[in-house]
C-alpha cells in the first residue's frame, strides 16, 4: 500500500464505483412528468415546416401537433407549451388573433384537449409577439413604445379566450407590470378559477432567443430591452416574483435556463409553489450544432443539461427534448 493510502474515511470513490451504486446515491433525479415541451402551430400549412436554427423542432399543422401531444402523454411527459403562429396578413397592430375564438392558438388548444383530455397539462402562451405585425409583446403608443396598460386589457381578453379553448395553464410572458394580476381577475371573472397561472416571472433580454423568432415568425422590429430583465441583474428577479406571488401565480418560471442558474436556484430557495425553467430555443440549438459537428456526445448533453436545471432547483423543466428524453428515463437510460 502507498503511504498516501491510509484514510479509510476519505474515499468518495467508493460510491462511484459502479451504475447502481451511482443510481443508489444520486442526489438529483428527473421524471418525465417534470418536462413540459414547448410546441409551436402555424396557421395554413399542409405538412410540419422545420425549423432550420432548431433541427428537429417543426411548425406542426394541427393535425401533427394531436399525434406530437398524443405521444408525449405516452412517453409521460407532464405538459404541453402551445405557440400560436397565425398567417402573415392577419398579424395586425394590436395582435387580432390572439384574442380571435378561431385563431391558431385558441383552435390549437381546442385540438390538443380533444386528443389527450386531462392527460396531459395543456398550457399556452399569454403574449402579443406572435400576433403583431411590429412584433412586441404588446400594444404600443403613439412614439412606438410598449404600453403597459393598454397592453395588460389585451392580455385579459386572451385569458379569457385560452381558457374557454381549454387551457389548462395560462403563461403570462410579456414581461408586463401587473399581467399576472389582470390574468387571475379575468379567468376569476368568468368563473374559471380551475385555471392556473404560469407567472414567467423572472425572462431575461437574452440573445439566446434568436431561434425562437424563426419558430413563431417574429416580425419583431427593435428590441425587449424596456420590458424584459436585464440580464446584469439578480434581485430585481425576487422583486419580480414577490410581486407575481402577491397577484396570484400558482407557478413561478425562470427564462433562460443554463446561463441563469443561480436565479433559478434563488428562486427555489424563495417560494412555496412549483418553480420552472425554460431550457429555450438558443440553448438547444447549441447542444444540436455541437453535436451535429461531432464536438460533444448528445445524448449525454441533454441530460447533462437537464440535470443542471433540475440540481438547481427547478421542478419543470420546458425543453424541446421533453419527448425524447422522457422515453430515455422510461427505459432508464
Amino acid at each position: 500500500m502507498s503511504v498516501y493510502g491510509n484514510f479509510p474515511g476519505a474515499r468518495p470513490r467508493r460510491l462511484r464505483t459502479t451504475p447502481a451504486m451511482r443510481r443508489m446515491v444520486a442526489e438529483t433525479r428527473l421524471h418525465p412528468a417534470e418536462l413540459i415541451l414547448p410546441a409551436f402551430v402555424r396557421e395554413g400549412i399542409s405538412e410540419p415546416v422545420p425549423i432550420s436554427a432548431m433541427p428537429g423542432v417543426v411548425q406542426h399543422t394541427r393535425n401533427t401537433l394531436r399525434k406530437a401531444a398524443a405521444e408525449a402523454v405516452q412517453a409521460g411527459v407532464g405538459g404541453i407549451m402551445l405557440f400560436g403562429v397565425p398567417e402573415e396578413s392577419k398579424k395586425d397592430a394590436i395582435g387580432s388573433p390572439g384574442t380571435d375564438p378561431n385563431g391558431i392558438l385558441q383552435l390549437a388548444l381546442q385540438d390538443v384537449r380533444s386528443e389527450v383530455g386531462d392527460d396531459l397539462v395543456v398550457m399556452s402562451d399569454l403574449c402579443l409577439d406572435e400576433h403583431t405585425d411590429h412584433g412586441h409583446c404588446g400594444v404600443l403608443d403613439a412614439e412606438g413604445r410598449v404600453d403597459n396598460d393598454a397592453t395588460l386589457e389585451r392580455y385579459a381578453e386572451m385569458a379569457r379566450v385560452q381558457a374557454d379553448a381549454g387551457a389548462h395553464v395560462v403563461g403570462p410572458s410579456g414581461m408586463m407590470d401587473g399581467q399576472v394580476r389582470v390574468a387571475r381577475e379575468a379567468l376569476d371573472g368568468i368563473g374559471r378559477q380551475d385555471v392556473s397561472i404560469l407567472a414567467y416571472t423572472v425572462k431575461y433580454s437574452s440573445a439566446f432567443y434568436g431561434p425562437f423568432r424563426e419558430a413563431v415568425g417574429s416580425s419583431l422590429r427593435g428590441d425587449r430591452k424596456t420590458y424584459q430583465q436585464d440580464p446584469a441583474n439578480a434581485r430585481e428577479a425576487l422583486r419580480e416574483l414577490a410581486l407575481d406571488l402577491a397577484e396570484g401565480a400558482d407557478m413561478v418560471m425562470v427564462k433562460p435556463a443554463l446561463p441563469y442558474l443561480d436565479i433559478v436556484r434563488r428562486i427555489a430557495d424563495e417560494v412555496d409553489v412549483p418553480v420552472a425553467a425554460y431550457q429555450i430555443s438558443g440553448e438547444y440549438a447549441m447542444v444540436e450544432a455541437a453535436a451535429a459537428n461531432g464536438w460533444l456526445e448528445r445524448d449525454r448533453a441533454i441530460m447533462e443539461t437537464l440535470t443542471g436545471i433540475r440540481r438547481a432547483g427547478a421542478g419543470l423543466i420546458l425543453t424541446y427534448w421533453a419527448s425524447e428524453a422522457a422515453r430515455w428515463l422510461q427505459r432508464g437510460e
